[in-house]
């Protein structure tokens, strides 16, 4: 029997034979590709690049890790309101809305017939209190020495009529002792006489004597009632001093009260200057009211929020409108509490302006006391209710460099955007 030599067929095999097969590759394609991985060319370059790649990283980290950036900034700056001091017609309006002003130029004439009246009313006021004022005080001088004078006179006149009723009982004393020796010697005469009439009776004596006798006996009495006389009169003078004297007294009192009358003089003479400093206050203040008809700006600005018209009248307080000073603005930035780690005053900053696209440079000058909600109207209460914390927002003052506001391009609530340079 005929053997015959069958190969079975493999069905995987089959079918990878059947599949079409990519051309091996040849060996010097491999030898290439390990000579060029096995360069130190390409390794050298591979770690250039990865070196780049790193330093680039460092650089870029580095860079926004040096600032601090926010949105939420805008521009600010003083809002000035003029407002009128008086009230009146207004009679003239000198600027329109968005007008640029100096400061001390005139914005609204109010009509000044009325305090110009008030002027000239207070000025003749014035002058009225001034002339009583001076009048009061010519009077103070020359009451001063009539007082001093008075005074002076009346205690000469106290101690005159006190000499006076010394004196007077000195010769009131004198005439007592007068009398009580006229009395002795009309004594001694009246007996003489007795003795002289028994004498003559008997015819002892003569009669001349016995004439001489009644003569003496006379004069005696005679005299002692003429010393009598003199001691009355001497008495008499004694009162009379004494009722000088009482006047002297009197006198002297009534020149007492007057350094009171001179302290009431002086005091009306101060009233007086009082009254006359009171009008020139007054004159002062019509002088004043009278120049508020011209209301002038307060500030260097752009006028905004006009409200006043010609023909208006207005009343003392009434605001007109407001004046934006540029000159003094400022940025107002809301970092977040988070950003504040490093932040200070004196730190450079660049302010983007979005209105122009412009970048301007400034430095931070201060860190508000409270974070703005604390500002708000209904400030949070986190000790009621379910407590959420919430990134706080702290605003930071940046002013710019003197001379990058220049050409008035900024206005108020203009939107910035705020880099802050911590590093």
């Amino acid at each position: 029997m005929e053997s015959t030599n069958t190969a079975v067929a493999d069905p995987k095999l089959d079918s990878k034979s059947n599949a079409p097969q990519a051309p091996p590759e040849k060996e010097s394609s491999y030898k290439r590709r390990g000579g060029l991985l096995g360069s130190s060319r390409a390794k050298l370059i591979l770690f250039v690049v990865i070196a780049v790649l790193l330093v680039a990283g460092v650089l870029l980290w580095r860079y926004f890790g040096s600032y601090e950036a926010t949105d939420d900034a805008q521009i600010d700056g003083h809002v000035n309101s003029v407002s009128a001091r008086v009230s009146g017609h207004v009679t003239k309006l000198n600027v329109e809305d968005n007008q640029y002003v100096e400061k001390g130029t005139v914005l609204v004439e109010v009509d000044p017939a009325d305090y110009q009246v008030a002027v000239a009313r207070a000025r003749a006021d014035f002058a009225d209190a001034q002339a009583q004022a001076v009048a009061a005080g010519i009077n103070v001088p020359l009451t001063n020495v009539s007082t001093s004078s008075q005074v002076a006179g009346a205690q000469a006149g106290v101690a005159n009529a006190k000499a006076g009723v010394a004196g007077a009982r000195q010769q009131f004393a004198g005439g007592q002792a007068q009398v009580v020796e006229a009395e002795a010697n009309n004594v001694k005469a009246q007996n003489d006489l007795a003795r002289y009439k028994q004498l003559i009776d008997k015819l002892e004596i003569s009669q001349q004597q016995y004439d001489q006798a009644v003569a003496a006996a006379k004069a005696s009495a005679a005299n002692l009632d003429a010393v009598r006389a003199a001691a009355d009169a001497y008495a008499a003078q004694i009162e009379q001093a004494q009722g000088k004297l009482l006047q002297a007294d009197a006198d002297l009192r009534n020149a007492n009260t007057k350094p009171q009358m001179m302290q009431a003089t002086n005091a009306r003479a101060r009233a007086a200057q009082a009254t006359a400093d009171r009008k020139k206050a007054e004159l002062d203040q019509a002088e004043l009211n009278l120049q508020y008809t011209k209301i002038v700006a307060p500030v260097s600005g752009v006028v905004s929020n006009r409200t006043v018209e010609v023909g208006q009248n207005l009343q003392a307080g009434q605001e007109m409108m407001k004046i934006i000073p540029l000159e003094d603005i400022w940025v107002t930035a809301n970092f977040k509490e988070t950003q504040l780690r490093s932040m200070q005053a004196g730190l450079k900053a660049e302010i983007d302006v979005d209105a122009n696209g412009k970048a301007y440079k400034g430095h931070v000058d201060s860190i508000a006391g409270a974070s703005g909600s604390r500002f708000s109207l209904l400030p949070p209460e986190n000790a009621t209710g379910n407590y959420v914390k919430v990134v706080q927002r702290i605003p930071v003052k940046i002013v710019f460099e003197p001379g990058e506001t220049k050409g008035h391009e900024l206005r108020p609530g203009m939107s910035v955007n705020p880099k802050v340079w911590i590093k």
